[in-house]
């Protein structure tokens, strides 16, 4: 079997059940020099035009300045790259739209605008328009010639989106609707020209979606609202009175826009982790910079071991979050290409590749937005009272970081929908989810293996961690479900503890996967500091697992039951010990002496 064949095996969600092998997996050391260029493109973009000018955008009072920043991004071609060429775009591949995302991560409001208008806002169109409407709409959405905006939640429906109450009138001859609503957290509502809109006809059950222009009339808008961070980014409520849209402006089916808003916030989820980690590489360059300056008893505070410690686990977690983020990434273009070669259209095989990979695209978003927050938080402690201060660049960091846990869904719901998926896949026979918990419910009643790992094979101990963290997962999970039956989705704590574990295994395997295929390509001496992170959060994900594991149990077992499934948890979350102090200080020193994030 071939590498790519082997690499389109696994089905989503498939990781936590069956193992995955180095080479299978996409690494960011492998983008080719044309894809290091377009990031590149995007990183002198921000030197030029948005870091000079933060400041000037947090304040601006009307929405035409963050528009022209639009412009000069449309005309770089940084609006069109996942659109196909036929539409005006560029028509890159869906990795190379997640490293676009990751380098303009770390611009701020702006991210917040380019993503919202390259995503919500013209994605729904390249994937559900008819022809006609690809063909109006795309060329000038790709140049940024039109800017566009997604409006789906209201005051009484954000994270229970379909059930809004914005409706749509069919007109006696049947000709137009006529929408009536409001719509709040509308980004880029100031300046959009093309706005995507979820309302519901007469009394159906689902929402459906259409394409409204600015000029059809009957949009009004409040001011922007005035927000906890990306102050630049323009947010307003937005009012449909009696808004006239052409029958044909309907996208896709009626009843078929939930669907629509489903599918596109898994594309939102994943390429907001790769903005997260644009975002948190530009905050631990500052933290890194300011470590070596700032001088207190007479030396740099970097060379402080509590420092080190903050700066080393920053580095790490933005190691391991993009390690998953492009191995997820390239299983989707992987399944994209696969379903194209078997007769799929373009729309239809990258719609059906992101929903197979809508567990993945979950974890991601609530590991990604996690991982900016910590970041953004030691960031601010690295500076001191400095960081506390609006003249310096942590202030911003910090609160621009917040949003993220919040956007594309809540973590909670999404942390609730990765066993949610499982459950529902299982019941559907797409994935032998009950099978391995059964077996592994069996294994804790037998004697315990006290093998060794395969001393030859590259992370052989390690990878036996990550298959017991596995089995810690699927036990808890099986038992939870035989406990609650179809109940089990009232016990949302639960789900959280389980989604926390499994979460946690995919970002260790995908590092570990990641450093061992670096050490295949450069040798182990080249790649040490990298087998180090990979190792150091190997550490931190066992004790996770554990914590989480635990409450768990705890949470819904007794008497016997509980005292088996503990003894099986310690069991399966054993873990050879490691000086993390000194493996912490290696990668913080690696970094102070070159004073940046060099990974």
């Amino acid at each position: 079997m071939s590498a790519t064949a082997e690499k389109t095996s696994l089905n989503g969600g498939e990781f936590l059940i069956r193992e995955t092998e180095a080479h299978q997996v996409f690494i960011p050391e492998e983008f080719s020099e044309e894809q290091q260029m377009i990031a590149d493109t995007c990183r002198d973009f921000l030197k030029t035009e948005i870091h000079p000018r933060l400041e000037e955008i947090d304040k601006a009072k009307s929405p035409d300045l963050m528009s022209s920043l639009m412009d000069k991004a449309g005309e770089l071609g940084l609006l069109g790259t996942a659109v196909p060429e036929e539409y005006g775009g560029f028509g890159m591949n869906f990795n190379t739209s997640m490293l676009v995302a990751e380098v303009l991560g770390a611009g701020h409001s702006f991210s917040v605008a380019q993503s919202a208008h390259t995503g919500i806002g013209t994605l729904p169109i390249l994937y559900y328009g008819n022809e006609e409407q690809k063909n109006k709409y795309l060329p000038n959405l790709a140049s940024g010639a039109w800017k566009a905006a997604y409006c789906l939640t209201e005051p009484d429906s954000g994270s229970d989106a379909n059930s809004g109450k914005t409706k749509a009138e069919l007109s006696a001859d049947g000709k137009t609707y006529k929408i009536n609503g409001q719509k709040m957290w509308i980004t880029n509502g100031g300046f959009a020209d093309i706005f995507i809109v979820f309302a519901k006809i007469e009394d159906d059950k689902n929402l459906t979606a259409f394409i409204i222009e600015k000029s059809f009339g009957g949009i009004t808008m409040n001011e922007p609202e005035q927000k906890l961070g990306i102050k630049g980014s323009d947010t307003r409520q937005v009012f449909f009175n009696d808004c006239v849209v052409p029958v044909e402006n309907m996208l896709s089916a009626r009843g078929n826009g939930f669907k629509i808003a489903v599918n596109i916030l898994n594309i939102g989820r994943i390429k907001l982790a790769s903005a997260a980690v644009g975002g948190s590489k530009g905050v631990l360059n500052q933290a890194i910079n300011y470590a070596n300056e700032r001088k207190q008893f007479g030396i740099s505070i970097g060379r402080f071991g509590a420092i080190k410690h903050k700066l080393a686990q920053m580095a790490t977690k933005i190691w391991v979050c993009e390690s998953a983020n492009y191995r997820a990434g390239q299983n989707i273009d992987d399944l994209i290409d696969t379903l194209k070669g078997e007769g799929l259209t373009d729309a239809e095989a990258k719609l059906k590749a992101l929903e197979q990979f809508a567990i993945e695209c979950a974890i991601m978003k609530v590991y990604g937005s996690e991982v900016l927050d910590l970041v953004a938080d030691e960031g601010v402690q690295i500076y001191g009272g400095m960081g506390y201060s609006a003249d310096a660049p942590m202030e911003r960091a910090y609160r621009d970081s917040r949003i993220n846990r919040i956007f594309e869904g809540t973590n909670e719901i999404n942390r609730m929908l990765v066993l949610d998926m499982y459950l529902k896949r299982a019941m559907k026979g797409e994935l032998d989810l009950m099978g391995p918990a059964t077996a592994v419910g069996k294994e804790i009643m037998s004697i315990p293996d006290f093998g060794g790992s395969d001393d030859d094979v590259v992370f052989g101990a390690e990878k036996k961690v990550l298959k017991n963290l596995k089995k810690a997962a699927l036990m808890i999970a099986g038992a939870a479900v035989q406990k609650f039956m179809m109940k089990l989705s009232h016990e949302q704590e639960i789900l959280m503890n389980v989604a926390d574990m499994i979460i946690e295994i995919y970002n260790a395997e995908s590092a570990l996967l990641r450093a061992e295929k670096l050490i295949s390509i450069k040798g182990e001496g080249a790649v040490s500091l990298q087998k180090d992170m990979a190792l150091v959060n190997l550490q931190d994900a066992v004790a996770a697992c554990q914590i989480a594991g635990r409450e768990a149990i705890q949470s819904f077992a007794e008497g016997d039951e509980l005292r088996v499934m503990l003894m099986g948890l310690k069991r399966f979350t054993k873990v050879e010990p490691l000086n993390t102090k000194d493996t912490r200080r290696r990668i913080a020193d690696a970094m102070l002496t070159e004073n940046k994030y060099n990974f």
